[in-house]
């Protein structure tokens, strides 16, 4: 990482934390390019820039960042290839707030269209800045509510933190294509959410996948969700 000539390098030792970041990509079996590894780290610093004015996350520590939020949203990627197969496939990312985790999913696979969408302009503004700053043309962003924004037809529909099962179905649900997946990345398993869920029966638990993010004893894991038959047929 070039900490002489890009002005987005962040005030960190980029060869230390490239090295921390390509080790614990190796312990998610996602091997990444050094390029990837340089947008993910000016990515970082970009957020860490913008983080002293607009507040993008509660996080100001480097190296916690890189852990909690980069290291954290790689665990999704690999789960995510194993569904689509290695093809490309369209993202939405809903509540992006600094595009966790629709920014590294756009740059660590190119083929996958990523949209991230959040109610706060100047998070969306951020994004849009990513995008320029990194040349991601497969990324961008959209201010709104995602209940009020034009649907997207999304082959998965993403949110990391964003709210209840039922409130992210009930609000998001209608942009995942027939046949496409609604996917919450959660912290320990929500088991009272997802009886919700089961009330409502509009949407079914597909499953619940763990996840391990090196370096931290912290529970994550991803719910799937998919439209209930009857519900797929009228979509």
């Amino acid at each position: 990482m070039d900490t002489t000539q890009n002005p987005t390098t962040a005030p960190f030792n980029g060869a230390v934390f490239a090295a921390q970041l390509e080790t614990d990509a190796a312990k998610l079996r996602l091997p990444l390019r050094h390029a990837q590894i340089d947008a993910l780290l000016n990515y970082m610093a970009l957020m860490m820039r913008w983080n002293a004015t607009y507040n993008l996350t509660a996080i100001r520590d480097p190296q916690q960042m890189l852990l909690h939020h980069i290291v954290d949203s790689l665990t999704v990627v690999p789960e995510f290839a194993q569904r689509l197969q290695g093809g490309p496939a369209s993202f939405l990312d809903v509540g992006s707030g600094g595009g966790l985790p629709g920014v590294v999913l756009a740059i660590v696979q190119p083929e996958w269209k990523v949209c991230c969408v959040d109610a706060v302009e100047k998070k969306v503004a951020f994004v849009r800045q990513v995008a320029s700053v990194l040349k991601l043309p497969n990324l961008s962003a959209v201010h709104s509510r995602v209940e009020a924004m034009p649907l997207a037809n999304a082959d998965i529909v993403v949110s990391r933190a964003f709210a209840s099962l039922q409130d992210f179905a009930a609000l998001a649900g209608r942009h995942v294509r027939p046949g496409g997946l609604l996917t919450a990345m959660k912290g320990h398993q929500p088991d009272d959410e997802m009886a919700a869920i089961r009330d409502q029966k509009q949407w079914a638990v597909e499953g619940v996948t763990n996840l391990f993010v090196p370096r931290l004893s912290a529970q994550r894991c991803i719910v799937w969700m998919k439209r209930t038959a009857d519900n797929e047929v009228a979509s």
